[in-house]
């Protein structure tokens, strides 16, 4: 398995165990981890934390530069809002784990530009399913319906 994706899968299972919903999130330029973070919203209380926008919050100030540099790895595809801050940070590539669970803005990012490879693996599947047979409201609430 991609070592990347690993890392993404492993900060979905750190938000799984803290009682939160299981998509996690890296980026990585140079081929070096430099934001990692998982969906936070429930342990902090946010309205924005999700596993994107966290490994974002991680990655800190960066150059314009290294943004575009970058790939982001995602265990889901990305929401309206977490492909906002990709488009917004110029990010020109993203590894998703899965869509079956749930289709993000995929055509909004191709169609401006960004390479969006979707690697459909089994762990992002599993975890996504199960977590959303179990906790369907917490599911619901995190993607607005």
């Amino acid at each position: 398995m991609d070592p990347f994706m690993q890392a993404a899968i492993d900060e979905a299972q750190k938000g799984l165990a803290e009682g939160g919903i299981p998509i996690g999130s890296v980026i990585v330029h140079d081929g070096k981890i430099i934001g990692r973070g998982h969906n936070r919203r429930v342990q902090e209380g946010s309205a924005i934390k999700h596993g994107e926008m966290d490994a974002f919050e991680n990655a800190g100030r960066q150059p314009a530069r290294v943004y575009r540099e970058a790939t982001l790895y995602t265990t889901l595809s990305p929401c309206a809002m977490c492909s906002g801050a990709i488009l917004l940070y110029g990010i020109r590539k993203i590894i998703v784990g899965e869509h079956e669970t749930f289709m993000g803005e995929e055509a909004l990012l191709r169609s401006r530009g960004v390479q969006v490879d979707v690697v459909h693996n089994p762990t992002c599947i599993a975890l996504m399913k199960q977590f959303i047979a179990d906790k369907p409201e917490l599911w619901n609430e995190d993607i607005g319906e």
